[in-house]
């Protein structure tokens, strides 16, 4: 991965969710260190996985909303082109039946 690409899948997450990952990675590692290998540790883990889980789908969201924005986009253009059409059709039989 280059840094455009993490950039650029970084633009679906927002500030907020940026800043949410990095103090739970933060407050992750210094469970590690502070706690070890317990089962603490085992309940820390759960918690951030389920982060993780919140931010993965939050970004999923994103990229899913932008592809129906360029699908709707599209159909957008595709009726302009067709209205566009049919008035010159419309003024050509205006004109032919006169």
């Amino acid at each position: 991965m280059n840094a455009r690409t993490i950039i650029e899948q970084l633009r679906f997450l927002g500030p907020g969710s940026i800043i949410v990952i990095i103090v739970t990675m933060a407050l992750f590692s210094v469970a590690i260190v502070t706690k070890g290998f317990t089962y603490d540790l085992l309940l820390e883990t759960a918690i951030f996985l389920v982060s993780v889980k919140l931010i993965i789908m939050t970004y999923r969201n994103g990229v899913g909303v932008g592809e129906i924005q360029k699908r709707l986009d599209m159909i957008l253009t595709e009726e302009k082109h067709l209205e566009a059409m049919l008035a010159a059709l419309q003024s050509v039989r205006e004109e032919s039946g006169q």
